[in-house]
């Protein structure tokens, strides 16, 4: 099994809501049969019930943890469908259905639903007294587990709780891609322009799909091995279209196994956020610019968003960005692979959010504020582009504000939007 094959698989198992329900069948199977060994070397007597209690007992779990799968699963579906519509679809795959609490909740269902029907169906003259104490006490957890359940998705899905779990996942992305901080003015050493036209291309076969991730390692370790030079063409989150460019391959690249190149790429049909740190950027723009459209019309939640890019951009500005050339350790160049920069996180996190609420006091006050404190707080060489932002910014504040004190009031930056302190308004670049 190559790299991109097992990538693939522990993906699709941490996104599978049945996977943790389904290998509780088996811990199951395993557990009765201990539990049955053990009443009899025990001869567990503490309840002390008879035929007719343990299977009233019994068939109350039953019928309760069976409702609670249902019951789970339907409304998860209905949530789902809502969430996606009110925020956006790509909090399905990223955020709900990798939520562990969800899986080990109806994981623990469904083992209490199939004890109790194997300590049922074993019930007969001599009733298993440590299996249906053991029952009993997995059915008080699976109540305490259901309450809890209601409560937490209540929590998990609100505005404010997406929003905070995706730049969560995001910032983690984030510190793995860009791993060092930052080392002021990065400017790229631009060994690639040495390099000259590729002695090998490889282009992408089979069918047109994203890019999820890469495995850098194994590229890094075949370059040093034929002393050559390996660039992936797109980025991590493109598109890839049938027989595009995929790998640039330079110095001796006859003896690169094409195979073993292809199977460093993963490739899917929608983005994911291990590799891809805009990915996160991304959902949450998405989010805000939908509560700042027409027909939801919703610019606190828009707020609660550009809360959370600021601090997803707070963490990339203080790292080193300039990862896109990958040297052995002899200092040679052995890997390119693109990555975003410091411009491309910025014009992410404001553009769209600048064009669609650019008319709204909460808006425009809540971008201020984020660029006063991200001025403040990050190394000197990520100001331009704040700087550029905060310019853009004034200009449509005085397009869209023709009162002088409306348009006083939009030039003050406040965290909270409207509402929070304010401060004295900023004179327009």
């Amino acid at each position: 099994m190559t790299w991109n094959h097992l990538y693939r698989a522990k993906s699709y198992i941490r996104s599978s809501l049945w996977f943790v329900p389904f290998i509780a069948i088996p811990l199951e199977m395993v557990a009765i049969r201990l539990v049955r060994w053990l009443d009899g070397r025990l001869e567990w007597s503490l309840l002390n019930l008879g035929a007719p209690e343990s299977q009233a007992i019994l068939a109350a779990i039953v019928t309760a943890n069976l409702s609670f799968v249902v019951f789970t699963f339907g409304s998860l579906l209905v949530a789902i469908q809502i969430a996606s519509g009110q925020l956006t679809p790509r909090i399905i795959a990223t955020t709900l259905l990798r939520d562990q609490v969800i899986k080990y909740t109806v994981g623990l269902f469904i083992f209490t639903l199939l004890f109790s029907l194997s300590t049922q169906g074993h019930i007969a003259k001599a009733v298993p007294q440590l299996a249906v104490f053991l029952s009993a006490l997995f059915g008080i957890c699976s109540f305490a587990a259901f309450f809890y359940l209601i409560d937490y998705a209540s929590r998990l899905l609100r505005p404010v709780s997406i929003l905070a779990h995706v730049a969560d996942d995001g910032i983690a992305v984030i510190e793995s891609v860009y791993s060092g901080p930052s080392l002021g003015r990065e400017a790229s050493e631009r060994d690639r322009d040495k390099l000259g036209a590729p002695d090998r291309l490889i282009t992408h076969e089979k069918r047109s799909a994203i890019v999820l991730a890469i495995d850098l390692k194994a590229l890094l370790i075949a370059a040093e091995r034929l002393n050559s030079v390996i660039e992936f063409v797109p980025q991590v989150g493109d598109f890839v279209a049938v027989d595009e460019p995929l790998f640039n391959l330079y110095g001796d690249a006859r003896g690169i196994d094409e195979a073993m190149v292809r199977g460093t790429v993963v490739f899917g049909s929608e983005r994911t956020m291990e590799q891809d740190p805009t990915f996160a950027f991304r959902i949450v723009v998405d989010i805000a610019i939908k509560a700042l459209s027409a027909a939801i019309n919703d610019p606190t939640t828009a707020v609660l968003a550009i809360d959370q890019l600021h601090r997803m951009l707070r963490t990339v500005g203080k790292r080193h960005l300039l990862t896109d050339e990958i040297f052995d350790g002899t200092k040679q160049l052995r890997v390119i692979c693109r990555t975003p920069n410091w411009e491309d996180f910025v014009h992410l996190a404001f553009s769209e959010i600048r064009a669609y609420g650019s008319s709204n006091l909460q808006i425009v006050r809540r971008l201020r504020a984020m660029i006063d404190n991200l001025m403040l707080t990050l190394p000197e060489h990520r100001h331009p582009a704040l700087l550029q932002e905060l310019s853009l910014l004034d200009r449509e504040i005085a397009r869209h504000f023709l009162y002088p004190e409306e348009l006083a009031l939009a030039r003050v930056a406040d965290s909270q939007g409207l509402g929070g302190h304010s401060g004295k308004a900023q004179p327009a670049n």
